[in-house]
Order: C-alpha cells, then sequence, then structure tokens
C-alpha cells in the first residue's frame, strides 16, 4: 500500500467519509460520544453501523435512538450455549460487508477478536484501552491502576491484533490519579479523555496520516505515540 494512503487505501474527505462500524458490548457510551463528535462538526469518518455482541446491551438503544444502523449479533444461542468463535464471527464479517465498512472502531467491545477474523476482514481494527499501555491491559485496568499506586494514567488508542491489548500505538492522553479517586471516580475522568481523543485518531487514519512503516507505526506531523 502506498504511504500516503495510509491504513484503509484511500484520502477520506468530509464528502466521501471514512465508513465506520462500533462494536460495543455495554453502555455503548463512547460510541454516542464519538457520533455527537462526528455529527457536530464535518469530519472525515463517519459510523454508519453499531453492532452489539449483547441483545440487552445499552448502548443498542442508544444507536437506535441515534438513528444508526444497528444489528446485534449475538455469541450466545438462546439456549445460552456458546456460538462456535467463527461462526460467530463470520455472521459480524458478513453484517460488515453489507454496509461497505472501512474501519471497525471497538468501544467496550468484550471480546478478543481471533487472527482468524483480523485476516479475512483484512482492514484497520481500532481500539481504546483506559491506560497508558502497555501497562494495565485487560478487562479491569482502572482498579489494576488503583491497586498498583500509580499516579498517573490515561487512556491508549492502538492497532488490534492477535493479542490482547498488544497493538501498535497510535496516540495516547494522560489523566491524573487523585489521592481519593475509586473505579468510578478514576474511569470519568478517563472517560473524558477517551472521548476527546477517539475522534482525532480517527480522522487521522481517515486524512491517510496513520501509516505502517518498515520502521513501525508513525502518524505524520504528530509527535511519537507514546505521549506520556
Amino acid at each position: 500500500m502506498p504511504p500516503h494512503l495510509g491504513l484503509i487505501g484511500r484520502t477520506a474527505t468530509t464528502d466521501e467519509p471514512m465508513r465506520c462500524a462500533v462494536l460495543i458490548s455495554g453502555s455503548g457510551s463512547g460510541m454516542e460520544a464519538l457520533v455527537h463528535a462526528q455529527r457536530a462538526a464535518p469530519l472525515a469518518h463517519q459510523t454508519v453501523l453499531v453492532i452489539s455482541n449483547q441483545t440487552d446491551a445499552e448502548g443498542v438503544q442508544r444507536a437506535l435512538a441515534l438513528g444508526l444502523a444497528t444489528e446485534v449479533v449475538p455469541h450466545l444461542k438462546p439456549s445460552g450455549e456458546r456460538i462456535p468463535r467463527h461462526d460467530h464471527e463470520a455472521a459480524v464479517l458478513e453484517v460488515l460487508g453489507q454496509h461497505n465498512i472501512e474501519i471497525v472502531v471497538l468501544a467496550g467491545y468484550m471480546r478478543l477478536l481471533s487472527p482468524r477474523f483480523l485476516s479475512r476482514w483484512g482492514r484497520p481494527v481500532v481500539n481504546i484501552h483506559p491506560s497508558l499501555l502497555p501497562n494495565f491491559p485487560g478487562a479491569h485496568a482502572h482498579r489494576d491502576v488503583l491497586t498498583s499506586g500509580a499516579t498517573v494514567t490515561g487512556c491508549s488508542i492502538h492497532l488490534v491484533d492477535e493479542g490482547m491489548d498488544t497493538g501498535d500505538l497510535i496516540a495516547q492522553a494522560c489523566v491524573p490519579v487523585l489521592p481519593h479517586d475509586d473505579e468510578v471516580s478514576l474511569g470519568r475522568r478517563v472517560k473524558v479523555e477517551e472521548h476527546r481523543l477517539y475522534p482525532q485518531v480517527l480522522s487521522w487514519i481517515a486524512e491517510g496520516r496513520v501509516q505502517l512503516t518498515t520502521d513501525g507505526l508513525r502518524v505524520e506531523g504528530q509527535a511519537p505515540n507514546r505521549v506520556c
């Protein structure tokens, strides 16, 4: 892929924005904040689809209220039995193809994507994580930060690979850990930075500024991706 085309193979514009699918499992607050940012000002990316693996996720109702195409692709049968992973992911891939999606945006999606999914998809997948990776990966980042005694945390946006929160970092933002913090208060302040940073990073990707080179990932016009 020529470097100037970046991750999606073209340079998106506000007239022809990058088509995003947001995958959620829970409240959908990050998805909602992203859509509000996309609608508040002309951006070169647009959320055109929301997919949830949870039928009763609050985010499904938020997406419908926003007028977004919304699909539930459950990973469990009505009996509670797990659907085979490859079958579930094949169903997700089919929906992505139906909507001509260019990038998958994970926002509280609580499933690891398999190497087979990533290979078959063949397009960018990005995730936002509520810590300064590589520190505190996994599902309990705020708890782990507080237990560690760290005085600074934040959020990280990265490309998704086969590991858990291990892909190439694109950007980070810092948040202080205050003496009185608990998981709720810390999480609330981190979300402010998440909601600011995600639209910005998607703009960089849409504009072709995020590039994978032989020396690793770089963002044209930006300082190194680890800012903290």
